[in-house]
């Protein structure tokens, strides 16, 4: 069989096929005889005469390279030809079977179909990084050639051994699953691993990390019970992604949480943040939204800094965007945040979450908005069910290519014997000192109504009291004092027009106040103190009900 026409086709020897030299030294220019036939072709300037391709011992060179090498012809793939590295790779092929039965390596990998399309379209096909049954990693190169003297068509197939290159990749591969790992691992470690449970609100969480080819992100949430009945809900996006991003979220997620304690108005908060941002990293930034939901009001107070917008659901099924106002990402500095309210009355949803859940490469991201705006209209059940149901509808599965962070959270609608868990009064204090004894009538009215025990009536009684007379004598018009229950506690509030916040101190025995919050301090489960929107301050207190209690 004459291999020296396909010989050719193998890579490399098509552009040495027309190197053929043209300029052989003649007999004449060797010297004549005093002169060494050596030293004759150093002085000549032509290069020395190289044998043609075509006169090459095909066989013997492809017995000698180190790839693999093998013919077959014929639609049953019968063997023409493999060379020795072929050989030493997967024993002796005998000549003239059918590759099914003669080369069950080649079925092992399943190039047989592929040798089937080489013949129909006459085109060479590549694939690569195979690993054979013996361990070692093959690129196959399966090329259609003409066989003389035989109708039918044969593939030289062609393999080289990766082994080295492939090890090295999957080694890659590893490390940067273990970096994944890590990542995710932090990440998750850094997010709450419980959510706080407000007395008012239902809310349901998820983090979905992305697939295993993109690094982890910088998503987080978090629920922080502030006290008085409020909840500070959060969710941001750190730009950037792998371990870093996760540590900056970390260092984020905890100066929230101290922030929050601080009882500030959100815009103050995401302020407070940018600045720290800054600190950190310079080159970090980072969108969050802070939101405070207070159940006397019915509205959702937050702040945006380059973050999504919320989306709320009323009772009736109408959804609403809340876009303003929206300030520029964390650590971009320069920049007065502000605030902004949505209602969230009984009945409504509010679903926060990250660029994940609705950007897309293909489409706008006002489209996805729209769209997570049509899925939440048609949602109902619990959080966790809706939180399900928007994950499915946006296409988040295991392989997303980008984290998501969801949080969603309803202020459930009360009706029936479930509803007198929840009550609230209030009481305008009008006139001067006089104001106090009407204020401890009103409060022993309204809790002996909600059917408390002795002990925890009189412990109230004595808070509104003294939370009254402090508000009376440091404090200044309009004044009132609001009492609330939820199934869990009793709230007692106190607000009035002056900012100055009260501080707990020792009282010396000669003095003759600093007592009042030391008492409410001591006998109330928490309480705390913080600036109204509108100017003046709030101060309260809460009790913890017991089991069966109203």
């Amino acid at each position: 069989m004459n291999f020296t026409r396909w010989s050719a086709r193998l890579p490399g020897t098509q552009r040495r096929a027309a190197a053929r030299t043209e300029h052989t030294v003649s007999p004449d220019r060797l010297g004549d005889g005093s002169v060494p036939v050596a030293r004759a072709e150093r002085l000549t300037d032509d290069p020395p005469g190289v044998p043609a391709v075509d006169e090459l011992p095909a066989r013997e060179v492809l017995d000698r390279i180190p790839a693999l090498v093998a013919l077959v012809h014929g639609p049953e793939h019968r063997i023409a030809y493999v060379n020795d590295a072929y050989v030493a790779a997967f024993g002796a092929r005998p000549v003239g079977e059918p590759a099914r039965e003669a080369l069950p390596e080649l079925d092992e990998l399943g190039l047989l179909p592929l040798l089937d399309q080489v013949l129909r379209s006459s085109k060479p096909r590549t694939v690569k990084s195979r690993k054979a049954p013996s361990g070692r990693s093959y690129t196959f190169t399966c090329t259609p050639v003409d066989v003389p003297g035989d109708r039918a068509r044969g593939v030289l197939v062609f393999a080289a051994d990766v082994t080295d290159h492939a090890e090295a990749a999957e080694r890659l591969r590893a490390s940067e699953r273990e970096q994944r790992r890590t990542a995710v691992t932090l990440q998750r470690s850094l997010l709450p691993q419980e959510l706080e449970e407000p007395d008012d609100l239902r809310i349901a969480a998820t983090y979905q990390p992305g697939g295993t080819e993109a690094a982890v992100g910088g998503d987080w949430y978090d629920v922080i019970t502030l006290g008085g009945g409020r909840t500070a809900l959060v969710i941001g996006d750190v730009m950037g992604r792998g371990v870093r991003a996760a540590a900056v979220m970390g260092q984020l997620r905890t100066a929230v949480r101290a922030y929050a304690r601080l009882d500030l108005p959100p815009h103050e908060v995401l302020q407070l943040l940018d600045g720290l941002a800054q600190e950190i990293d310079p080159n970090q930034i980072a969108t969050c939204v802070y939101a405070i939901h207070d159940p006397n009001e019915g509205r959702l107070v937050y702040a945006s800094a380059g973050h999504l917008p919320i989306l709320v659901r009323d009772e009736s099924g109408v959804v609403l965007r809340a876009d303003e106002p929206t300030g520029p990402p964390l650590g971009t500095g320069g920049w007065i945040h502000a605030s902004g309210s949505v209602p969230l009355g009984p009945g409504a949803t509010a679903v926060l979450y990250t660029d994940g859940l609705v950007e897309r490469r293909d489409a706008d991201l006002d489209d996805g908005i729209a769209a997570l705006e049509s899925a939440l209209a048609g949602a109902t059940g619990t959080p966790q069910v809706i939180c399900d149901r928007l994950l499915r509808s946006a296409g988040v599965t295991a392989g997303h290519d980008d984290d998501v962070a969801l949080l969603v959270l309803q202020h459930p609608a009360r009706p029936g014997p479930d509803g007198d868990l929840f009550r609230n009064a209030a009481l305008d204090l009008l006139g001067g000192v006089e104001a106090a004894p009407r204020a401890r009538a009103f409060a022993s009215g309204v809790l002996t109504s909600w059917r408390f025990p002795t002990d925890l009536h009189d412990l109230g009684v004595l808070a509104a009291s003294e939370l009254v007379a402090n508000s009376l004598q440091h404090g200044v018009p309009p004044m009132r004092l609001r009492l609330r229950r939820t199934d869990r506690r009793l709230i007692i509030e106190v607000t009035d027009g002056d900012d100055h916040l009260p501080r707990r101190r020792r009282a010396e025995p000669a003095d003759e106040a600093g007592r009042g919050i030391a008492i409410v301090a001591t006998i109330a489960s928490n309480w705390g103190s913080r600036r109204t929107p509108g100017g003046g301050k709030a101060v309260w207190c809460e009790f913890a009900l017991p089991r069966g209690a109203g």
